[in-house]
């Protein structure tokens, strides 16, 4: 299993496994804190999944990959589990359909929680007890995946809080976030170059990072922060959203039929927007978010500029120290780029120009577990940075996610490229 990780890690970070699993289950709890039982089972569109259903899957992908395969004598919690919370893993078994996990007011939360404090007595008892690597490697990567799921979690309640006239909160003790003036935008002077990406070294990563391998860039310049609020509303003021000439062909047919004149979330007049913290004023200083791809290019393009491909982003962030506006910091809001920075990480996921596709040489992980990354390999875009909800020791300079090009309700932004 070297394509989870080059080491046996019975460490996550600075911790130990077992406390770093005990860790990261307690933080996806404290997550729903601000939540009530109503909340729990919103589905407000198939890309959304139920709070409660979060809680469910990432414990069944602990229950059966771990415990029902490296457990002796363990007996699953529940059966039906297994087919109500399976996500599309399709060699494990047959799944309940994705758009219809709302309908799942039963198993009750109380249940879900039930099941979750079994799931991690066994899973603890069995790292005290077994110190194979293989069983460390696959604890550390359900505990990144767990991190995707507290990530996609508050993008979920964010987009079912946002169907509601009231505009709740999903916690009412969350801080407003500071505003601030940005730096002026800039083009940072990139040289051509043969150069290597993707994973390397003793670290955690993902399959869908590696191998590591060469590849041609052009002398390019990339953008000095992310593209704010109060430029994307230039866009908007100058017919960007009516002009069919600054969109792709699939893009523009997505304008006409949905309507849109603006990013998801903000209110009708542009002034305000919906946040997970309820509806404020709109900071024009901050990073804008919830956009497409096609309405990130689009912008690209009025702007005289480009997305940046994959490669250009991780030559330009990988001695770009991690840090910045990402989950621990807990606005769960982009904040405006600080005098001295490039916003690399945290704020938005940042639109690439680059289809989410295979490194040459790439290997997806052996059984099921290789359905994690490599069947979406296709009609996909890269996207690379983290968020303002991205878990801090989550992210790194090779990791890639990726969504459709009309996705909005992530924390999706825009970084410029242009040519030399």
């Amino acid at each position: 299993m070297t394509s989870i990780s080059q080491t046996a890690e019975r460490h996550m970070g600075d911790a130990p496994l077992a406390g770093r699993f005990a860790e990261v289950r307690a933080r996806t709890l404290a997550l729903c804190a601000g939540l009530e039982p109503e909340d729990y089972v919103v589905q407000s569109m198939p890309d959304v999944s139920p709070a409660k259903w979060h809680l469910a899957h990432t414990t069944w992908f602990f229950e059966h990959f771990v415990l029902e395969q490296h457990r002796e004598g363990y007996r699953c919690f529940d059966g039906a589990y297994h087919h109500l919370f399976n996500s599309y893993y399709y060699s494990a078994g047959q799944m309940f359909p994705r758009p219809r996990r709302g309908l799942l007011s039963r198993p009750l939360v109380k249940e879900i929680r039930r099941y979750r404090d079994h799931v991690d007595e066994e899973v603890q008892r069995l790292l005290q007890q077994n110190g194979e690597p293989e069983i460390g490697q696959l604890v550390t990567l359900g505990l990144h995946h767990e991190q995707q799921h507290q990530e996609l979690m508050l993008t979920d309640i964010k987009h079912v809080f946002s169907c509601n006239p009231l505009l709740p909160a999903v916690n009412d003790s969350l801080r407003s976030p500071p505003r601030g003036h940005p730096p002026e935008h800039h083009f940072i002077p990139r040289p051509g170059a043969v150069v290597e990406i993707g994973a390397a070294g003793a670290g955690f990563c993902f399959d869908n990072e590696t191998p590591r391998h060469r590849t041609l860039l052009r002398d390019h310049g990339i953008g000095s922060r992310l593209i704010t609020n109060g430029e994307f509303l230039e866009f908007i003021r100058a017919g960007g959203y009516a002009e069919p000439g600054l969109w792709l062909s699939d893009g523009w047919a997505a304008v006409q039929k949905r309507g849109w004149n603006r990013p998801l979330y903000w209110s009708d007049d542009c002034t305000r927007e919906f946040t997970l913290g309820g509806e404020r004023e709109l900071d024009r200083g901050a990073p804008v978010v919830h956009v497409s791809y096609y309405e990130a290019d689009a912008y690209a393009r009025w702007a005289g500029a480009r997305l940046p491909t994959e490669a250009e982003w991780e030559v330009a962030a990988r001695d770009v120290p991690i840090e910045g506006n990402l989950a621990n910091a807990a606005w769960w809001h982009p904040v405006a780029a600080p005098e001295a920075g490039s916003q690399f990480f945290g704020d938005a996921w940042e639109w690439t120009a680059s289809p989410y596709a295979a490194y040459p040489g790439f290997k997806p992980l052996a059984g099921s577990l290789g359905e994690y990354n490599g069947e979406f390999m296709c009609n996909q875009l890269s996207v690379r940075g983290g968020s303002c909800v991205t878990a801090d020791d989550h992210i790194r300079a090779t990791y890639r996610s990726f969504f459709y090009p009309d996705a909005r309700w992530q924390f999706l932004g825009i970084r410029l490229a242009r040519d030399a």
